[in-house]
């Protein structure tokens, strides 16, 4: 045959050859390359899903600052378990401050179970300090709303604009401020209606503070200042449900009677029993009121204590000490006068637990 005939059958083979090897050359391309739609593992399936987080943090040294954070985030259509295990074992000596969060969010036809698994979002501390009392004051630091520590001053003088501004400037501004129930001569100047407005109108709360006594022994006697204290506060139009706190001095003679007579004044009328002093152990005002609390449940239970230890000194705000006051056992514990006489603006210096609030004036 003439090579001229065979041309075109040659080019039409070639052309065929080339078609089939394209062909499968795309093929096992398509196998080979991978599925870049396919979606990760998020727990999204229509069978069981179980997630299981284990979390668990060693620390030893001067300071520890822990966040662990966890987010699990199933969309199940039958039943899905999700356990979060967070572990702190932290030995610190100074600070320590450990956050863990842990946010579940589980869509199921079915049933979610397991822990902190119902698709709420969750913060959940779990630190264990096993470091001096820094560490476990920087915990007590940081307590609910409800026992939030707020900082707050008591004066003997009349509140004035004057004495406000002196405080800010040199101090801080005080959430709280202790006065007198009327006035005790050379000692104290007793609260006015005017002076109680000015306080009340720059949000600061009144803790209100019985003084007129030099004796804190017998029964009658307690029941006689609870009495002169309620009559006081009524004319000043304290309302009702606010502490009033016997300022029980280290000079005073005290007994347990007295302590039980206050309460029981106080208890009868719409007001609440308060007791202030240096509660040292082996002071007589702290055996007093051990034996007051044990003879009564309800006095210990329901008697609020501001102590005056320990005397740290007097400090700005800002550099206020952690708070840890000393007080008898099991005590409702109020607040903590760390410091007394300050050189400027006549204050002492205190720190107060939040929960206090709602027994002040």
């Amino acid at each position: 045959m003439d090579r001229r005939g065979l041309l075109p059958f040659i080019v039409t083979a070639l052309f065929a050859v080339m078609i089939s090897i394209f062909t499968f050359s795309l093929i096992d391309s398509k196998n080979a390359e991978p599925n870049t739609h396919q979606k990760p593992n998020s727990g999204e399936s229509n069978s069981d899903s179980d997630i299981t987080n284990n979390v668990k943090n060693n620390i030893k040294g001067n300071k520890a600052n822990v966040n662990n954070s966890i987010d699990n985030d199933l969309n199940n259509g039958n039943n899905s378990k999700i356990d979060n295990n967070v572990s702190n074992d932290i030995e610190v000596n100074v600070d320590v401050n450990v956050t863990n969060k842990i946010k579940n969010k589980a869509d199921s036809q079915d049933s979610s179970s397991g822990s902190n698994g119902d698709g709420n979002e969750n913060s959940d501390n779990d630190g264990n300090n096993n470091g001096n009392d820094g560490g476990n004051q920087d915990d007590q630091d940081r307590q609910t709303d409800e026992d939030e520590v707020v900082w707050g001053v008591d004066s003997a003088s009349l509140t004035t604009s004057d004495l406000l501004s002196c405080v800010r400037e040199n101090f801080g501004s005080p959430k709280v401020w202790g006065r007198y129930l009327g006035e005790k001569d050379g000692v104290s100047a007793g609260i006015t209606p005017e002076e109680a407005e000015l306080l009340h109108s720059n949000d600061i709360k009144i803790l209100v503070i019985w003084n007129r006594f030099s004796n804190a022994t017998g029964l009658e006697n307690g029941q006689n200042e609870a009495r002169a204290a309620i009559k006081l506060a009524e004319e000043l139009r304290i309302p009702e449900g606010v502490a009033i706190f016997a300022d029980i001095e280290p000079s005073y003679p005290v007994d347990s009677a007295f302590i039980e007579g206050w309460f029981q004044g106080i208890e009868d009328s719409p007001y609440r029993s308060g007791i202030y002093g240096i509660f040292e152990p082996e002071r007589a005002l702290t055996q007093a009121f051990e034996e007051a609390g044990n003879s009564n449940s309800a006095l210990l239970e329901n008697t609020y204590v501001w102590s005056a230890v320990p005397n740290v000194g007097i400090t700005t705000e800002k550099q206020a000490p952690g708070y840890k006051p000393q007080a008898p056992e099991n005590a409702l514990i109020a607040g903590w006068q760390y410091g007394i006489d300050a050189q400027a603006c006549n204050i002492d210096t205190n720190l107060f637990n939040g929960e206090i609030i709602k027994v002040l004036w």
